[in-house]
């Protein structure tokens, strides 16, 4: 499966568009991460943590994308975007979703 943020694969032609599909994650922090990633925020640096969950839930998003892409016979997804939210109370939760067009490439 080929996945652009582009509206176009270079070399090949779009034959078909099969219609819009997305993929959703939305990921909890633990409550232990989540001190330890306010303790680093304070005293500065990168949370190993956040980026971790922020990793797996754009892998599962992708696969969700992808899965519904080839249930409608699709080779490829161009015009792929990515969005970021934090939810919940507190902003406690990561939610990743991305989006594109499903489309058969020759």
């Amino acid at each position: 499966m080929i996945l652009t943020t582009g509206t176009t694969v270079e070399g090949k032609k779009v034959t078909q568009y099969l219609g819009i599909v997305t993929g959703d994650a939305i990921v909890g922090a633990n409550i232990f991460r989540d001190l330890f990633a306010g303790i680093r925020d304070i005293v500065g640096g990168r949370s190993a943590a956040y980026e971790k969950e922020l990793v797996n839930a754009r892998k599962f998003a992708t696969n969700e994308l992808m899965q519904q892409a080839e249930k409608l016979g699709a080779n490829a997804v161009i015009g792929v975007d990515f969005d970021y939210e934090t939810v919940g109370k507190g902003s406690s939760m990561l939610m990743v979703n991305m989006s594109g067009t499903a489309v058969i490439v020759e």
